[in-house]
């Protein structure tokens, strides 16, 4: 892991592996780079693997003022980091929030971008999985320890995520906390629940179809967990009849987001590379 100085002077982490197009890989809005562990085990030898820490997770600087976690600041942050790197044009793999980075990027900064794969997000954020992401959004996890997570896990999350079993549910409560003597702690700044409290305190939501459609002309691909709460069946569906050459995954016995480290999933991102080469 390094870290670089984006404009406003906060150090961002990022990592950078493996030779190839340029793959950035942005996670979703309490995630951090080690989400995109199995997609750089599949994909190092033919892409070149960059994630990154969004400001205020990870290893990355907290942001003092928390409205700078926002979609603007955020893509920006994505910018600066291949201005870092040097790069002209990356393709990105978002899983849910970073997927929403990857549009606005479309819509303000389309020349920077080889193509865009979406893990389990769209222009319609369902209200369920918001107010699922809301029951836990800056509050201590609750586990003694990644043990413990991995049991109470299998449990939660058994009809979204059936057949997913406590080794694996270890791995995800590894990359997403950490261990501490008083138990699992986040690895993100708590503050993030303030921001989306205060962003989302209009009701009136944004159409985020015209960012999708900025999408056009560039290879695309969607993964989605049939058992997913963000991204419903109706919205996939309306993104295949707007882009009918998007290649499209639907990841069984999974909810939001797929793990990536399905061979669906897999097979989806190796596509899309295929076509930007």
């Amino acid at each position: 892991m390094t870290r670089f100085a984006a404009d406003d002077g906060r150090m961002l982490a990022y990592d950078d592996r493996g030779r190839g197009t340029p793959l950035l890989c942005l996670a979703g809005l309490t995630r951090n780079m080690d989400d995109f562990e199995p997609v750089l085990d599949a994909f190092a030898d033919r892409a070149r693997v960059i994630r990154l820490d969004t400001r205020g997770r990870g290893g990355s600087d907290r942001d003092p003022d928390f409205m700078n976690y926002n979609l603007i600041r955020e893509s920006r942050d994505a910018l600066n980091l291949m201005d870092h790197l040097g790069l002209d044009r990356v393709a990105i793999l978002g899983t849910s929030r970073g997927g929403l980075i990857a549009m606005m990027l479309a819509a303000s900064h389309k020349d920077r971008l080889s193509g865009v794969c979406l893990n389990d997000i769209g222009p319609l954020v369902e209200p369920r999985g918001m107010a699922h992401i809301m029951s836990y959004l800056g509050l201590p996890p609750g586990y003694a320890d990644y043990d413990d997570a991995a049991a109470q896990l299998a449990l939660k999350m058994r009809d979204r995520f059936p057949g997913v079993g406590r080794d694996q549910w270890r791995a995800y409560a590894r990359r997403l906390w950490d261990a501490t003597p008083d138990g699992l702690a986040l690895r993100y700044d708590p503050a993030l629940r303030h921001a989306v409290m205060e962003q989302s305190a209009t009701d009136a939501l944004p159409d985020l179809w015209p960012l999708f459609d900025a999408l056009d002309g560039l290879p695309l691909a969607l993964i989605r967990g049939a058992h997913s709460d963000i991204l419903s069946p109706e919205t996939a569906s309306e993104m295949q009849r707007r882009r009918p050459d998007m290649i499209f995954a639907e990841i069984p016995d999974r909810g939001h987001p797929p793990f990536l480290d399905e061979p669906a999933a897999v097979a989806a991102i190796a596509t899309l590379l295929e076509r930007i080469a």
